[in-house]
């Protein structure tokens, strides 16, 4: 599986700038100490992995494992171990999928549902309070410039898992 060669041209300043700050915001977030105290202000006793697990449910429909860690970019069976520690803790459940009965999809619980609320209630209020002293306006263009940002991330993701899909030799069929 190669991988598509990157531009030739080279990075802009302004785009050195972003990626070494989304470098910083990245690192801030998923320091051990940064989850250990957001799982205690929302009172959820979860590690970083099962947390990205249950926000990646949370903001889809019913995924089958597989399609999950796809999604989270981890091994199927790490992300097997961590549904099962999810569904011993009654934070997500198995439903069959309704295109394969065989298959199934993982889908959150009430409980699960309850966590991820006071996850990201714990985790707004934090911005909130690192923000406090931005304008609305100015946090009105961060939030749209961020989803823009991210939609063209992920339509770029996608151009590329097109690139890498295997096509047959020329003459072939």
């Amino acid at each position: 599986m190669s991988t598509s060669p990157l531009p030739d041209v080279p990075a802009s300043p302004e785009v050195i700038e972003i990626e070494r700050a989304l470098t910083r915001i990245t690192y801030l977030s998923t320091r051990a100490r940064q989850h250990d105290r957001l799982m205690a202000l929302a009172e959820v006793p979860l590690d970083r992995a099962a947390v990205a697990l249950l926000r990646q449910v949370a903001d889809s429909e019913p995924l089958r494992p597989g399609e999950l860690a796809a999604r989270l970019g981890v091994e199927a069976s790490h992300v097997t171990r961590t549904v099962q520690q999810l569904q011993k803790s009654g934070y997500v459940t198995r439903v069959p999928d309704p295109d394969d009965r065989r298959a199934q999809r993982i889908q959150l619980t009430e409980t699960g549902q309850q966590a991820i609320d006071r996850i990201r209630e714990a985790g707004a209020r934090g911005m909130q309070l690192a923000l406090s002293d931005w304008a609305s306006e100015d946090l009105r263009e961060l939030a749209t410039l961020f989803h823009r940002m991210v939609d063209d991330f992920l339509s770029h993701a996608v151009d590329d898992e097109a690139e890498r899909q295997p096509t047959a030799p020329a003459g072939t069929a």
